[in-house]
């Protein structure tokens, strides 16, 4: 494990236990998967991660202005990978679908005539990918892992590849860039990277809640006098497993507390229409903003009678009955 610009590189074998140790409150339900196209192979020359990594990161901040490198980790030509952005901040990867999502950026060219993945990389990408299912307990399905490719670029709607799209992760990528290629290729490599093993006793989720201050500090302990161990944003779905005095724990296995002042409590729900029109206000007479596809997740803020509004990056209000609650 080596550091440099501010970021933490690491082999596959230490990412594993890197991601174990790491703590991380907001929510998470997705995992991107992206390529850089540029920079591409040409680019790499086996020692200059970091350069590559901070010169991306550079690019999102001035041309783009983000407020740093778009992605959560990189996965590099020679299976090496490289933290970025913060996991407690939503990435820049997908519009409309970055909230509860983890974005990896795989270095290359992955289009049809460009880069050919090496054996390395493609063991680190699937290896990355099957780890963060497994740490965050995301199903490996293609409802969870997602392609850029999938989602329309204007409007943000999971399309599965029509309409107006990137081709992102790259029309070549383990074995194509289509939701069938997906399910057929990529994702049975996730799941059998993923241990057969012994599931973890937990303590059961009670509720989720989103961080309703601009920001939240996470304690070691459920008092004010608790150390500070993370720090969480306004808007950030949160998990809770137990409460104590007005703190609520954050962790079925670690020592992670907030004050329950500083959120308000929400619902999760799965999308039960084929497509569902998400709308400015509560009601078909507003205007239509976007829309969902079926199964999609969402977390729901507020209720007036029969219309719900949803999750902030989706910005807007949906019809209930459509909603099966989780």
């Amino acid at each position: 494990m080596e550091q440099q610009y501010g970021f933490i590189s690491l082999e596959l074998e230490d990412f594993r236990t890197w991601i174990k140790q790491h703590q991380v409150a907001r929510t998470l339900l997705y995992v991107q998967q992206h390529h850089t196209f540029i920079p591409d192979y040409s680019h790499f020359t086996g020692t200059n991660h970091a350069e590559l990594q901070r010169n991306m990161q550079r690019f999102h901040r001035t041309q783009n202005g983000w407020a740093d490198i778009a992605q959560h980790f990189t996965v590099f030509p020679d299976g090496r990978i490289l933290t970025g952005r913060s996991l407690e901040k939503a990435p820049a990867g997908i519009y409309g679908f970055n909230q509860h999502a983890i974005c990896i950026e795989n270095l290359g060219n992955f289009d049809l005539g460009g880069d050919v993945m090496r054996q390395e990389q493609r063991v680190a990408v699937v290896g990355l990918t099957a780890a963060l299912v497994e740490r965050f307990s995301i199903p490996p399905t293609s409802r969870h892992i997602v392609y850029h490719h999938w989602f329309d670029l204007a409007s943000g709607q999971r399309t599965n590849g029509s309409g107006r799209t990137k081709s992102c992760p790259g029309t070549a990528f383990m074995g194509g860039n289509k939701l069938v290629d997906a399910e057929q290729y990529f994702l049975p490599m996730v799941r059998s990277a993923m241990p057969a093993s012994q599931i973890e006793s937990r303590a059961p989720l009670r509720y989720y809640a989103a961080v309703s201050s601009s920001t939240a500090s996470i304690r070691n302990q459920p008092s004010r006098s608790g150390k500070k161990i993370n720090l969480v944003e306004h808007g950030a779905v949160l998990r809770i497993y137990d409460s104590h005095r007005g703190w609520l724990r954050l962790s079925a296995q670690q020592e992670e507390w907030i004050w329950g002042g500083a959120v308000v409590r929400v619902e999760r729900a799965v999308v039960s229409a084929p497509q569902l029109n998400i709308r400015s206000g509560p009601g078909t007479q507003f205007r239509i903003v976007g829309s969902l596809l079926e199964g999609q997740d969402v977390f729901v803020y507020e209720r007036r009678a029969n219309w719900f509004r949803i999750s902030p990056d989706l910005g807007g209000w949906v019809a209930g009955r459509y909603l099966a609650m989780v």
